[in-house]
């Protein structure tokens, strides 16, 4: 059937109101008109679609829930790395934060600094792309690095725009937020549960979360759902966002977007103070929960200026209201032995539920700690969720301590394999000089060798480790590529074919990268971001077991401390034994003579884009040999684009490569980039 010109026009002013209609309610919380007149609208849009289906678009406001449920999520891959926060949870640690931005910006103390202010919102961060305004991907946090597709359930949720309104925005926009489940939406949502003899949510963070992993959609959007913006990501093509972040926010809600509507700018710490004891007076009565407040250095250019650490960005810190707190029972004190030999005290607990979780542990951290806050077996004690995330002990109420309680001491012998417990002098952590010969740090250590930011061996969980160190199958990290199918075969749960693909994924996992082969090792103090600092610096291994501690300490962000556990680290006969036990079994990785930083390696100033399957090289891999020889890889092509390393398969990446005229290297060409 034909769609007249008055028929199109009639469809097309019935979704511009229906927009427009979202947009009062759900963005500014200021409806224009009854729900009546609202439901009115909707229904004369569908039946005319119904009438006209070619009338029909993916951004028409009927169209939000789809009638397919999925099989499975797929990946999305962020273009720009979905940060997490550092917190704060006193006054002093704000003003640290505070000290610390005023230093990198080399501003005086009594710089005017402006920071954007705004809730801590208890839900689940998603990334929305929208292309020429229209809603493409939705996708969740994940790791930071790669989330799961939920496209299909983020079009569900009622303050989400499929179209962006009006004009002016980037041809691709990525915003940035968090969707969560409002207090009252929880409580009715649960109250029908119980009725309906349904399982209840804990708390409204993980009745969020859970709902946007629903493969069906329309479960999904049963769910009392909603969203605030608090950022962006990419922004390519079109005007140019403003210079400041709290501007941007204000720009995102005049293109329908919702936002939260407690943000402020303030100025200073006591700016942050007062915003801070504001909020939190006023955080029960709120509609959603919220378990702190965000800071954010408004000033774009200074974000740019201050940039990153690891995974956290140097420009905003969440500051986090008191946890909530109960009373319970310990019932036990035991002493846990870590990958690296600490001994740690731990409460067990009469479980309490706290926060919206039942807690049965709870740290002790050191045995001075325990001493300080004298906690013993018995005794009645308030446990707090620290950071809303770790339980602890926060004190005992000692009127109700039972007599005979007695304090608890260091054991002198580890608890798992008896070897002396020592304790540095100046050291609160106290260790098992066990080794690898003590199995908890042998079982630990091989843990975080085989994890998915180090050697990422798939399939290799927690409990298989476990049997093959009881089993003295594995007793250093080398033993695993020596592993056979009938070694396997014999364990539980492993039959023929779980063999076969677990030596598979051990095989793979030889290919890897020095940042995180140095990761895996587990050397004390080096994390991800000091591994990858180290692997930048010195480009082959030989360069960093022979360093001395001076040396070390010439790389940024590496002082004494840190130095010397690398330093000790190598200088141990049987850490170097097993490294060249793993290079011998054919643990490898891409190797390079850095020229200088990566300020002004070879590939400085220059951009690159990863496309297809490399023969030899995975995408981290080459990704890392890109950056450390001070290379940007950026995930789509576009006008700024240097050079587009396309393998097999390669996709859309080299059509437009093409398109801008970028060049096309292969893997030699790429290698031939950095060692010339």
């Amino acid at each position: 059937m034909t769609v007249s010109a008055a028929t199109r026009k009639k469809s097309d002013s019935l979704r511009d109101q229906i927009r427009h209609h979202n947009y009062r309610y759900h963005a500014l919380d200021d409806p224009e008109i009854p729900d009546a007149e609202y439901d009115r609208l909707m229904r004369d849009l569908q039946d005319l679609e119904s009438e006209y289906p070619e009338l029909v678009s993916p951004d028409s406001p009927t169209q939000r829930v789809g009638d397919t449920p999925i099989s499975a999520f797929g990946t999305v891959q962020h273009e720009l790395p979905m940060l997490s926060l550092g917190n704060a949870f006193t006054e002093a640690e704000l003003h640290d934060f505070h000290r610390r931005v005023l230093d990198r910006l080399d501003l005086s103390a009594d710089a005017d600094m402006v920071y954007a202010a705004e809730p801590k919102l208890d839900g689940a961060a998603v990334s929305l792309l929208y292309e020429n305004g229209l809603l493409v991907r939705g996708a969740t946090r994940g790791d930071g690095t790669t989330g799961e597709d939920i496209t299909h359930n983020v079009r569900t949720i009622e303050s989400i725009p499929l179209r962006l309104l009006g004009a002016g925005y980037p041809r691709r926009l990525e915003v940035r937020g968090e969707v969560f489940m409002p207090k009252a939406g929880f409580d009715a949502y649960n109250k029908k549960a119980r009725k309906a003899g349904e399982k209840t949510f804990v708390n409204p963070r993980n009745a969020a979360a859970g709902s946007l992993r629903q493969l069906d959609p329309k479960l999904t959007a049963r769910r009392p759902l909603d969203m605030f913006a608090y950022s962006v990501g990419i922004a390519e093509g079109g005007k140019s966002l403003p210079d400041r972040h709290s501007e941007i926010i204000d720009q995102l809600q005049e293109w329908g977007v919702k936002v939260c509507p407690e943000r402020r700018v303030v100025r200073g710490v006591s700016g942050c103070l007062d915003f801070y004891a504001s909020l939190g007076e006023r955080r029960d009565g709120l509609a959603y929960e919220i378990d702190g407040v965000v800071y954010k250095v408004d000033s774009l250019a200074m974000q740019n200026e201050l940039g990153f650490v690891s995974r956290a960005p140097r420009w905003a810190i969440a500051h986090k209201f008191p946890a909530q707190e109960e009373l319970t029972e310990v019932e036990a004190i035991e002493f846990q032995v870590g990958r690296t030999g600490a001994v740690t005290p731990v409460a067990r607990l009469k479980p309490v539920f706290v926060g919206g979780v039942t807690v049965s542990n709870a740290t002790l951290h050191n045995i001075d700690e325990l001493h300080r806050k004298d906690v013993r077996v018995g005794d009645t004690v308030i446990v707090r969720r620290a950071g809303d995330v770790i339980p602890e002990v926060v004190r005992v109420i000692p009127q109700r301590r039972p007599k005979g309680a007695r304090r608890v001491e260091l054991p002198g012998e580890c608890p798992v394999c008896g070897s002396h417990v020592e304790r540095g002098e100046g050291e609160t952590v106290a260790r098992c000089t066990g080794g690898l010969f003590c199995a908890a740090q042998r079982a630990e250590a091989l843990k975080h060798f085989v994890s998915r930011r180090a050697l990422d061996v798939e399939g290799l969980g927690a409990k298989l480790i476990e049997q093959l160190v009881t089993t003295a199958r594995l007793k250093t990290p080398a033993d695993i590529f020596r592993l056979r199918r009938e070694d396997l075969e014999e364990l539980e749960r492993m039959g023929e074919k779980s063999a076969d693909n677990l030596i598979r994924s051990i095989e793979a996992s030889k290919a890897t990268t020095l940042a995180r082969f140095l990761f895996a090792l587990g050397i004390r103090e080096v994390g991800e971001a000091t591994a990858g600092g180290l692997a930048a610096h010195y480009g082959r291994l030989e360069k960093l077991v022979t360093a001395s501690e001076d040396e070390l300490q010439g790389i940024q962000d590496i002082g004494p401390v840190v130095a010397a556990r690398i330093r000790a680290f190598f200088d141990e006969e049987h850490n170097l034994n097993v490294i060249a036990r793993l290079r011998e079994y054919g643990v490898e990785w891409p190797e390079f003579d850095p020229t200088g930083t990566k300020k002004d390696g070879k590939l400085s100033g220059k951009t690159f884009v990863l496309t297809g399957t490399l023969p030899n090289l995975t995408r981290d891999q080459a990704k890392d040999l890109i950056q450390a020889a001070g290379g940007k890889v950026t995930g789509s092509v576009s006008k700024k684009t240097d050079y587009l390393v396309a393998g097999a398969k390669a996709g859309s990446k080299l059509a437009n490569a093409e398109k801008f005229d970028v060049a096309v290297l292969n893997e030699g060409d790429l290698r031939s980039l950095v060692e010339k």
